[in-house]
């Protein structure tokens, strides 16, 4: 069976697209969805069945795949280790707000977006 992507999926206008791992376009009706799937997520994995429709091919039988565990969600650190990481950017971005009232930017200002991106990271996981 091949696999894909849903591209995009209009539930109200009962039709998307796939995008199967071979790069092919394929059209996707919402009466090929299973019943408990009534809107399937833009870049949701799934299988399905094609056949060739008037206007190319179009997915039958489409089931949804299961997702893989994210890396990002594992590697995440847990709330309460965030806790202290949270309070000392708030510290450090406190400190910092001194040179902006001075209509400078602080001198570390590089290391503060590091760490701003490091704990955007943890919680965007």
């Amino acid at each position: 069976m091949p696999t894909g992507k849903v591209k995009f999926f209009d539930a109200d206008k009962g039709f998307g697209f796939i995008e199967s791992d071979d790069g092919e376009s394929v059209f996707l009706h919402a009466s090929a969805l299973p019943e408990n799937l009534k809107h399937p997520k833009n870049g949701a994995r799934v299988e399905f069945s094609m056949i060739d429709g008037r206007r190319g091919p179009q997915a039958i039988h489409v089931n949804l795949l299961p997702e893989a565990p994210s890396l990002r969600k594992l590697r995440r650190r847990t709330p309460q280790n965030m806790i202290p990481v949270v309070e000392d950017l708030i510290k450090v971005l406190d400190a910092s707000s001194d040179a902006l009232r001075r209509g400078r930017y602080p001198e570390n200002g590089d290391k503060i977006a590091q760490l701003l991106r490091v704990v955007a990271d943890d919680f965007d996981a």
